[in-house]
C-alpha cells in the first residue's frame, strides 16, 4: 500500500509563518543594536569595566546555556505556550531594561532577556516543523525564517543608530515591546499548540548539568578570545567539557532524558548540524578580524564599516530563499556541498586582502561567501529538522541553535587566537629598529593599541610601526581566511559523501520516489526492480523519520 503523502500547509499556516518571523527578527535586532548604545549607557549609568562586560555577555551566556532546557520544556508543556510566555517576558524585560537606573538593574534585565530569548528560537523552529509537514514547503518556510533573521542582523545597527540619533540609549530596548505585543495577540489565533505526550518529568539534575557545562564552556571560549592561548580559558573549557560529558552519560540512563541522544543517530540530522557548526567556527574566526581590518587598516568609520555588511547580507537573504528551488532537481547533499565550496571560494577571495587592497576586494569576498552560506544555513536547518519526528522537534531545534552558538564562540576563541598569534609574531619581525621597545610591547596586544602608539610617535618610528602593524594584521586575516577556505572545502566533501542518498526535495511527494526508481540498476525498469525487491524504502535514504509518539494538536 502506497504511503500517504504528508498534508500540505494552507493559508493559516502561511500567515502563521509571518507571525513566527517576528521573534526571529527581534532577536536579530537585539543582538546587533546594543553595541551601538554602549557609549551612551556608559555615560549615563557609569558601570565599571566588569559590570559593562556582564551587561554585554550575560544575554548570550544565558541563551546558549538554556536553549536545550527550553527546547525540552516546549516539547513537554507546549511549544506555543512556551513561545507566548517567553514573548511576554521578553517584552516586559525590554521595557524595564530601557528605564534601568543602575548597572545592576540592567544586568538583571539582560539576564531575563537571555532566559526569555532562549524560548523563542527553538519554539519557532519546532512550530515550523509542526505546521509544514511537506518537505518542499518546510524548506521554503525555514528559508524565509532564516532570511528574516539575516535581515534583522543588517537592520539592527541601522535602526539602533537612527534611534540613538534622536533618543536615549534605552530606546534600542523598546524595539522589542511592540513586536512581542503583536506576536502575543496573533499567536493564539494562527499558531497550533503541540507537545509530546508521555514525555515524563523534567530531570532537574540534567537541567543544572546542562546549564553549568555550557555556561562554563562558553565563558572559557570568550576568555580565550580575549586573552589568547592562556591557561585560564582552557581550564574553564576543560571543566565545561567534563560537565557536558557527565550530562550526556546521564541522558543515556534516563527513561525520559532532557536530550534524546538517539536524534544524533540520524545522519540527515547530525551531518547538517555538524556542518553548520563548522561553518560558524570558520565564520566566527574571520568576523573577529574583518571589522577591525576595515576600520583600523582600511580607515573606514564605524558606520561605513557597517554599511559594507549590507551587500553580503542582502545576498545571503536572497540565496537562503533559493534553496527550495535548487533542491527540487538535485540531491540536498550535493547542493550543500556546492554551497560550502562557494563559501570556501569567498574565504579565498578575502585571503587576498592586504593594507592596500581597499574595500572592494573584501566586500566581494563576503558577497561570494554569502551566496554559499545563505543557501547552506537554510537548507541544513530544513534537512536536519525534517529528519526528526515532530515530538522531538523542540529539543532538536534547540540543539541546532546551541551548536551554532558554540560554533561562533569556538571560532572567535581559537581562530581569533590563531590570527592574534600571527599578528604578534609578524609585528615583531617587521617593526623597524627605531620603534621604542615599550611602544612595540603595547602594540603587540591589539591592532587598536598599535594605532594608539602610532599616534604617540612621530617621524620614521610612527611610519615604521604603522607599516608593521598593518601588514601583520592583514597577515593574521589572511591566515584565518586560508584556514576557513580549507575547512569549508573539507566540510563540502564530507557532506557530499554522507548525504549522497538523501533524495531531492520535490513539490510532488511522488517525485522523489520516481527519481529513485529511475536510478535503479539496469536489468529491468525501475518500478519493476522496486516492486520485486520486496523491501521497504530505507528511512535514512529518505532523510526523514516516522513519528514515534502521538502528537496532540489543538487549533
Amino acid at each position: 500500500m502506497a504511503e500517504q503523502p504528508p498534508p500540505r500547509a494552507g493559508r493559516r499556516e502561511w500567515l502563521g509563518l509571518a507571525v513566527l518571523a517576528l521573534p526571529t527578527l527581534l532577536l536579530a535586532l537585539s543582538m546587533t543594536s546594543l553595541n551601538l548604545a554602549i557609549p551612551h549607557l556608559s555615560a549615563d549609568l557609569k558601570p565599571s569595566g566588569t559590570q559593562l562586560l556582564w551587561i554585554i555577555d550575560i544575554y548570550g551566556f544565558l541563551i546558549a546555556g538554556t536553549l536545550i532546557t527550553m527546547g525540552s520544556l516546549g516539547d513537554r508543556f507546549g511549544r506555543r505556550r512556551l513561545l507566548m510566555i517567553g514573548s511576554v517576558t521578553f517584552a516586559a524585560a525590554s521595557v524595564v531594561g530601557a528605564f534601568s537606573t543602575s548597572p545592576e538593574m540592567l544586568i538583571v534585565m539582560r539576564a531575563l532577556l537571555g532566559l526569555s530569548g532562549s524560548t523563542l528560537m527553538p519554539s519557532t523552529l519546532a512550530l515550523l516543523s509542526t505546521m509544514f509537514r511537506d518537505k518542499a514547503q518546510r524548506t521554503f518556510a525555514i528559508s524565509t525564517w532564516m532570511a528574516t533573521f539575516m535581515g534583522g542582523t543588517a537592520v539592527g545597527p541601522l535602526a539602533g543608530g537612527a534611534l540613538l540619533e534622536y533618543f536615549w540609549w534605552g530606546s534600542v530596548f523598546l524595539m522589542g515591546a511592540p513586536v512581542m505585543l503583536l506576536l502575543v495577540l496573533l499567536g493564539p489565533l494562527l499558531l497550533p499548540e503541540s507537545k509530546t505526550e508521555d514525555s515524563g518529568r523534567i530531570d532537574v539534575i540534567s537541567v543544572l548539568l546542562s546549564l553549568a557545562g555550557i555556561l562554563t564552556m562558553v565563558y572559557g571560549l570568550k576568555k580565550g578570545a580575549e586573552q589568547g592561548l592562556e591557561v585560564v580559558p582552557f581550564v574553564f573549557m576543560g571543566v565545561g567539557a567534563v560537565i557536558c560529558l557527565v550530562f550526556l552519560r546521564r541522558q543515556r540512563r534516563l527513561t525520559h532524558p532532557l536530550l534524546d541522544l538517539d536524534i544524533f543517530k540520524e545522519r540527515s540530522y547530525s551531518t547538517p548540524i555538524a556542518a553548520v557548526a563548522m561553518a560558524m567556527i570558520m565564520n566566527g574566526g574571520i568576523n573577529f578580524f574583518l571589522m577591525q581590518f576595515l576600520q583600523m587598516i582600511v580607515g573606514l568609520s564605524p558606520l561605513q564599516a557597517g554599511l559594507c555588511t549590507l551587500p553580503p547580507t542582502a545576498v545571503s537573504m536572497a540565496s537562503s530563499m533559493l534553496g527550495p528551488k535548487i533542491t527540487k532537481g538535485i540531491r540536498p547533499g550535493y547542493v550543500l556541498a556546492c554551497s560550502f565550496l562557494i563559501t570556501a571560494g569567498g574565504f579565498a577571495v578575502v585571503a587576498q586582502a592586504d593594507r592596500n587592497s581597499g574595500v572592494v576586494l573584501v566586500v566581494s569576498g563576503l558577497v561570494v561567501m554569502a551566496v554559499g552560506f545563505g543557501t547552506a544555513m537554510a537548507l541544513s536547518t530544513s534537512l536536519a529538522l525534517g529528519s526528526i519526528s515532530t515530538e522531538k522537534s523542540g529539543v532538536a531545534s534547540a540543539t541546532s541553535e546551541t551548536s551554532t552558538e558554540l560554533g561562533m564562540s569556538l571560532g572567535i576563541a581559537f581562530l581569533g587566537s590563531l590570527g592574534t598569534a600571527v599578528y604578534r609574531n609578524q609585528i615583531n619581525a617587521l617593526a623597524p629598529d627605531g620603534v621604542p621597545e615599550a611602544s612595540l610591547a603595547r602594540a603587540e596586544d591589539t591592532i587598536g593599541a598599535a594605532m594608539t602608539e602610532v599616534e604617540r610617535l612621530s617621524g620614521q618610528a610612527a611610519d615604521g610601526l604603522l607599516d608593521a602593524a598593518s601588514t601583520a594584521f592583514a597577515t593574521g586575516l589572511r591566515v584565518n581566511s586560508i584556514v576557513g577556505a580549507a575547512g569549508m572545502a573539507l566540510v563540502a566533501v564530507v557532506v557530499a559523501v554522507l548525504l549522497r542518498k538523501v533524495p531531492p526535495i520535490a513539490d510532488d511527494p511522488d517525485d522523489a520516489d520516481k527519481a529513485d526508481d529511475a536510478e535503479q540498476p539496469d536489468g529491468g525498469d525501475g518500478d519493476g526492480a522496486a516492486e520485486n525487491s520486496g523491501q521497504p524504502e530505507d528511512a535514512e535514504s529518505r532523510g526523514e523519520r516516522q513519528p514515534e509518539a502521538t502528537m496532540r494538536g489543538t487549533e
